[in-house]
């Protein structure tokens, strides 16, 4: 199925840069997770590239088909740089020391670049951490501490984001780094279709305010309650009857309210509002009127959407 919101993107290169020794799962996991995201129509295209033509791993197979490190990137381009398992040998390579060079070279181009688990090392080496927020596997914390003095390395995160810098923590975290990308450069619904197709949580890093209210409510496997869930959030702004939304879930209305609470934790009408609630504050933030904000969401009037408002937040908009 394609997400019309990712259909309309920017077409993105995401290089996967290879190092030495890679963590498998540091590359697989995020690529596939891309894969996913470019197959329902996301506008991903999945680059490998290592300074080897041949990749040596954790399990000791050895990727091949890999493309030399390109010597230029474009800015809307997307880099990730994959971990190693014995960093401090990788780092001292040959093909390590070629990773940092063209990192230090190239790797400032994108306007986003990512690190997964140990590949903050090379990036750290090659300075693209100074003076940033960033985080490592647990167990390289102290490591990248003194890789990147000038940076303001953060423990216990699942990933941190800094203008631009997006560094997680190990493994698995490095797909709860790409969902979140799916859905900053695709759309949020995009994310979630990934996530439902790889069947894994949605997780934000622990130093953000809250999930997002696209992605929050999700982590169930009730096919009926994601029916009604993807219906809700392709039209929020749109007024949604108990009976209307069964009929999307393909279920009846007691089993819909009732269902919806125990796989969500809260009520229909609690959870569109939240949708509307979003929908109202990505309107404001391009500098539009509460009322015309208030439109955007479906809302009747500026009235209703300061009600809504001060619901979610206990605060009122500006604007």
């Amino acid at each position: 199925m394609r997400t019309p919101d990712a259909a309309r993107a920017k077409p993105v290169d995401v290089w996967f840069v290879l190092p030495p020794d890679l963590v498998l799962l540091d590359f697989a996991g995020p690529a596939e997770a891309f894969r996913i995201a470019a197959a329902r129509g996301g506008p991903f295209r999945v680059r490998v590239a290592a300074a080897e033509v041949a990749a040596t791993t954790s399990i000791g197979v050895t990727l091949g088909r890999i493309e030399p490190l390109p010597a230029a990137l474009r800015a809307e381009d997307l880099l990730i740089v994959c971990g190693s398992t014995n960093d401090e040998a990788a780092l001292a390579s040959k093909p390590g020391r070629a990773l940092v060079r063209w990192l230090r070279e190239v790797g400032g181009t994108p306007r986003r670049f990512a690190c997964v688990c140990a590949g903050a090392l090379f990036a750290a080496r090659a300075g693209l951490l100074d003076g940033r927020r960033c985080t490592s596997h647990h167990l390289e914390i102290d490591a990248l501490r003194r890789e990147a003095p000038k940076a303001q390395v953060l423990d216990s995160r699942v990933f941190v984001e800094d203008r631009g810098c997006y560094t997680s923590a190990g493994i698995t975290a490095g797909i709860d780094l790409a969902l979140h990308l799916i859905a900053e450069l695709a759309s949020p619904q995009l994310s979630v279709e990934v996530a439902r197709h790889m069947v894994v949580y949605l997780r934000r890093a622990p130093d953000d305010a809250a999930l997002s209210p696209w992605l929050d409510g999700r982590n169930h496997m009730d096919a009926g309650i994601h029916r009604a869930q993807d219906a809700l959030a392709r039209a929020a702004h749109e007024d949604w009857p108990l009976p209307r939304l069964a009929a999307r879930a393909h279920v009846s209305v007691r089993t819909l309210t009732r269902h919806f609470r125990d796989a969500t934790g809260m009520s229909v009408r609690d959870y569109h509002a939240r949708l509307r609630y979003a929908l109202a504050r990505q309107a404001l933030a391009t500098g539009i009127s509460v009322e015309s904000a208030a439109t955007m969401a479906g809302l009747g009037s500026a009235r209703q959407l300061r009600r809504l408002w001060l619901e979610q937040t206990g605060t009122t908009p500006r604007g």
